[in-house]
């Protein structure tokens, strides 16, 4: 019996019932391969290479990707309307793109497009300047990994077996796979000990991390995402969009994800499409463009009343021009650090002690004491990371007895933020 995949790294509901079918008296022998496989990869401690160090197949016609819709429409036969209505767009290469918008939006089907899931009405696709019809199917979706909601892990191989699916395809020997088995499985947080386990031993979010590891096992440039963390709770939906940045980091594909969540969007998306019904783009932009600058009123009631709320959440501390503030160093005098106050209009003024913040003396104690150092620091320091974000930021300020942020880096004084300079930040804000 041969059993064909036509998405490698794939498995919807109606081909996992299929192959349950097909394969079910097969199950004690893929069981035992696969056990063989996971029990081959060598230990953590052993030498490893990074992803990028993995070669391409030879071959290849996508080397440095970026994805052009051209004029895409999809009608489906018997519909009257439009799936996809004249869709044009760039995707850089390296860049997570998300595509967004309400049910019938024509996001999935954009998607599945790119793969030759779905074969567009009219219009073109290119990925890297070469029309994606004229390659051959299987070879094109062997350079487009593709994870799903559901997963579609096959439920009778192992997670090395699972992983190994498309390398095996394409005849790559077992040192090289169980080498990307195990570059794999810590690039997405897996235990060694999980790759002899099933999928139905795994929890929904070690079970998507396997779909992820699946879908980048012959290092394909481009990764389609079609509501990959939809199943899972939200703790652990934040969880993994946090994985995936740090994934992107490292492997810098080209990813485009479609989701129903505008926060999900926003946190994982260089770009954003935004879509209304019958797939047409109302806005395709940065983040902060899409909040600060919506296109028309059906972008601004999609992203929400909160937008200056979710731009802060998206800007960090680091994207300020803070300054040094009211602050003054131990060695200097109280009538230093008295005209501070006056200059600043405050009523507490800091102390360094070399690179260190120390801490508030209070104006009021300046005069009894004889120097800064004896003076009482009574005021504890709210203090922020460059890397937090404004909104955590302005979290804490709204806390503080200074209303003042001290910014810790690394245990050195960095400045300090106030509530105007956060303000400051959105002044190209439109009004609502």
């Amino acid at each position: 019996m041969v059993v064909s995949l036509s998405v490698p790294g794939t498995l919807s509901a109606d081909t996992a019932r299929t192959w349950n079918a097909q394969t079910g008296p097969l199950a004690p022998t893929w069981r035992r391969v696969d056990r063989s496989l996971a029990q081959s990869i060598p230990s953590r401690n052993g030498a490893r290479r990074r992803v990028d160090d993995v070669p391409p197949e030879e071959g290849s016609a996508i080397s440095s990707v970026a994805i052009r819709l051209d004029d895409v429409s999809k009608r489906f036969e018997g519909s009257e309307n439009e799936a996809v209505s004249s869709l044009s767009l760039d995707i850089d290469a390296g860049s997570i793109v998300v595509f967004i918008g309400p049910s019938g939006c024509g996001k999935t089907t954009t998607l599945r497009m790119i793969n030759r899931l779905i074969e567009p009405t009219s219009g073109s696709i290119s990925i890297n300047g070469e029309d994606i019809t004229q390659r051959p199917v299987s070879d094109l979706r062997r350079e487009i990994g593709y994870v799903i909601q559901q997963v579609g892990l096959f439920p009778h191989q192992t997670i090395a077996g699972n992983i190994a699916t498309v390398p095996r395809m394409l005849g790559w020997d077992k040192e090289r796979i169980s080498s990307r088995i195990e570059e794999l499985a810590e690039l997405v947080g897996l235990e060694v000990a999980m790759l002899s386990r099933f999928p139905d031993e795994l929890s929904g979010g070690q079970q998507q991390r396997v779909g992820v590891a699946r879908a980048l096992a012959a290092d394909p440039p481009v990764l389609l995402m079609d509501e990959p963390f939809g199943a899972v709770d939200p703790i652990v939906r934040g969880r993994l969009q946090d994985e995936l940045l740090e994934l992107q980091a490292t492997v810098a594909k080209t990813i485009v994800l479609v989701t129903h969540d505008i926060d999900e969007a926003l946190k994982v998306g260089d770009r954003i499409a935004l879509l209304n019904v019958g797939g047409i783009l109302e806005q395709y932009s940065s983040a902060d463009e899409l909040l600060a600058s919506p296109a028309n009123d059906f972008v601004a009631e999609f992203v929400g009343q909160d937008r200056s709320m979710k731009r802060l959440q998206l800007k960090t501390v680091a994207d300020l021009a803070f300054e040094r503030g009211p602050v003054v160093s131990f060695d200097e005098s109280t009538a230093a650090a008295l005209a501070m106050a006056e200059r600043y209009s405050t009523e507490w003024v800091g102390v360094t002690t070399g690179e260190q913040f120390a801490g508030w003396v209070q104006v009021d104690d300046l005069d009894a004491a004889g120097s800064l150092e004896s003076a009482p620091r009574s005021v504890p320091a709210a203090r922020v990371h460059p890397h937090s974000t404004l909104r955590s930021a302005m979290e804490i300020i709204m806390t503080s007895h200074t209303s003042v942020a001290v910014i810790d880096d690394g245990g050195s004084f960095g400045g300090v933020i106030t509530l105007e300079m956060i303000r400051s930040s959105l002044d190209d804000v439109e009004a609502s």
